[in-house]
């Protein structure tokens, strides 16, 4: 037995997130406009998912996002810390430009696509094997042909799908991050095919456009 779907759901939006600030293990709650996200999000979901069970980052935004879901389909989230946001160590709060002022080396680093040194985050090894070893944990106690929603964090999802679709991800950099609220849907192959899973939709959400959605302005 074991999920044949997982969502991996992004939080709604955040003050830090409206100021690009990053926010790694910052237990940043979300802002008016990710409240309205989670909700719209949370209906849109269920509207093409039946979820059978809901996994959660133990920070706050992620757990007031899954509450959306969890009113909906009275399905009672579980807390996992295993599924929470990279940490980014002394950078976490900061904008890129504070980062790059402070930085500079170790920046221009990660943005070209290393290993960030000496600011205390953590790998993104660590982040991806903590996140698919909670996401077969989970899976394993759900039907096969039931949906597990892990409601987790930009960061932690991308390397997330990156290591389940057997890609390298100390260097392969070619999924795009989710928008806030969106969430990518995998779905196990069959016994013996390689990777275990496929992507079969990324950066899924309500019908709006992107711009629309991060503003607010298409929310009730």
């Amino acid at each position: 037995m074991s999920a044949g779907t997982v969502i991996l759901w992004r939080h709604a939006r955040t003050a830090h997130n409206a100021s690009a600030r990053l926010q790694g293990q910052v237990d940043i709650p979300l802002d008016d406009v990710g409240t309205r996200q989670a909700k719209a999000a949370a209906a849109a979901l269920l509207a093409t998912t039946k979820p059978a069970a809901i996994v959660v980052s133990d920070l706050g935004r992620a757990a007031a996002t899954a509450d959306f879901l969890a009113e909906l389909t009275g399905l009672e989230p579980v807390r996992e810390p295993r599924v929470r946001e990279r940490g980014f160590g002394l950078w976490e709060g900061l904008t890129g430009e504070e980062i790059s002022a402070g930085w500079a080396t170790e920046y221009a680093q990660w943005r070209a696509g290393g290993e960030p040194e000496n600011v205390g985050a953590e790998s993104r090894a660590e982040v991806a094997a903590r996140m698919v070893e909670a996401i077969g944990d989970h899976a394993e106690r759900v039907d096969d042909d039931g949906a597990l929603v892990v409601v987790s964090h930009g960061a932690a999802i991308t390397l997330a799908v990156t290591a389940m679709l057997g890609l390298d991800i100390t260097g392969w950099r070619g999924i795009a991050g989710l928008t806030n609220a969106h969430w990518s849907e995998l779905r196990r192959n069959p016994d013996g095919v390689t990777p275990s899973w496929r992507l079969f939709g990324h950066d899924l959400g309500p019908s709006t456009s992107i711009e629309e959605w991060n503003a607010g302005t298409a929310l009730a």
